[in-house]
C-alpha cells in the first residue's frame, strides 16, 4: 500500500484484498488442473460415467458463451473478461474490508473469469467436463461453478442490504 510516496507493509488485521485474490488463484488454479486433466487423459467427447444417467465427466469443449451462445466470437469474450477482471480488480481494492460477503463473491467470479480467460486465449475455447445428465444441465466447469457460486452470493448479498439498513434505522427518526 502507498500513503504520501511511502510504501507500506499491511499489518495484521489491516484491511487487505490479498485473501481474496489468493481464492481467486486457487479456482484458477483448481480450474485448469482439472482441465489439463481431462485434455491430456481424455478423448474429445469421451464419457466417464461416475454415477450412470445422473453425473458423467465429458470431455467437451465449448467456443461460445454459457450454453453456446455467441460462438466463435473469441475477441469479444477475451476484451469483455478483460473489463470485467480489471473492473473487479478496483471495486475488490475500493472494498477493502467493508463488505466480505461481497468481496468473497467477487473473488469467485474473479477466478473463474480468469481460469475461462485463459482457456480462450491458449486454446481458443473452453473446456467443459462436468456433466450432470440427471437434469439435462449444459457441460460446464469448475470456473463456470465459481463464476455462478459469486453470482449467487452477490446477488443474495444485494437483496438482503435493504432489509438489513431497514432493520438498522428501525425507530429512528428522519432528521429532515
Amino acid at each position: 500500500m502507498e500513503e504520501d510516496g511511502i510504501t507500506r507493509i499491511p499489518v495484521k488485521g489491516e484491511p487487505t484484498i490479498l485473501r481474496y485474490i489468493f481464492v481467486a488463484l486457487a479456482i484458477l488454479g483448481l480450474d485448469q488442473w482439472t482441465k489439463w486433466l481431462v485434455v491430456d487423459k481424455m478423448d474429445l467427447y469421451q464419457t466417464i460415467p461416475l454415477w450412470e444417467g445422473v453425473f458423467h465427466i465429458t470431455s467437451h469443449r465449448n467456443r461460445g458463451a454459457a450454453f453456446g451462445i455467441l460462438e466463435n466470437q473469441q475477441w469479444l469474450f477475451i476484451v469483455v473478461t478483460v473489463l470485467v477482471v480489471v473492473g473487479i480488480l478496483v471495486y475488490l481494492a475500493r472494498l477493502k474490508e467493508s463488505q466480505p460477503p461481497m468481496s468473497w463473491s467477487l473473488a469467485l467470479i474473479l477466478g473463474g473469469a480468469l481460469g475461462n480467460l485463459l482457456d480462450r486465449i491458449r486454446m481458443g475455447e473452453v473446456v467443459d467436463f462436468l456433466d450432470f445428465r440427471w437434469i439435462n444441465y449444459p457441460i460446464f466447469n469448475v470456473a463456470d461453478s465459481a463464476i455462478v457460486i459469486g453470482v449467487g452470493i452477490m446477488l443474495l448479498y444485494t437483496l438482503r442490504q435493504p432489509q438489513e439498513k431497514e432493520r438498522l434505522t428501525e425507530g429512528v427518526e428522519d432528521p429532515r
